[in-house]
């Protein structure tokens, strides 16, 4: 599962999500696309499930891109623990995901066979998703 080699720091602060995605909502390796419809936290195994959906469907013919990558860090306090002692522990990493944002390519397949992958892709994600590709929707 993908998770960053030497963060700088342990821990982060939950945010906000607000508005659209401020880059990456252009295809720019394949001819097409899964496009994000809505704000939410992506977590490397959502993204690993995801593109092992879309791997396996393509049967390893074309090529495919993870435009997104898990860099921050989600804490968890253990069941039945009493509130203070400090923050939990690293549970997960997640990629922070805004409307817009791309979150697979592939290329080197018909059209049809994108779709279905990405059809089976989606439904491992947390979030509404839309199929693009580079001559329109």
């Amino acid at each position: 599962m993908l998770q960053p080699k030497k963060p700088k720091y342990r821990k982060q602060f939950k945010g906000r999500m607000h508005g659209v995605s401020k880059g990456g909502n252009f295809l720019n390796f394949g001819s097409y696309g899964l496009k994000a419809l809505t704000p939410e936290r992506i977590t490397s195994r959502q993204i690993e499930s995801a593109r092992r959906c879309i791997s396996r469907h393509l049967k390893r013919s074309g090529r495919v891109w993870i435009r997104i990558f898990p860099d921050v860090p989600v804490s968890k306090k253990p069941a039945e623990v009493r509130q203070g002692k400090g923050k939990g522990a690293v549970e997960f990493w997640a990629a922070k995901v805004r409307p817009g944002k791309i979150l697979f390519e592939i290329d080197g397949v018909s059209k049809n066979l994108a779709m279905a992958a990405f059809e089976l892709a989606s439904a491992k994600l947390p979030i509404k998703t839309k199929f693009v590709s580079r001559l329109g929707s």
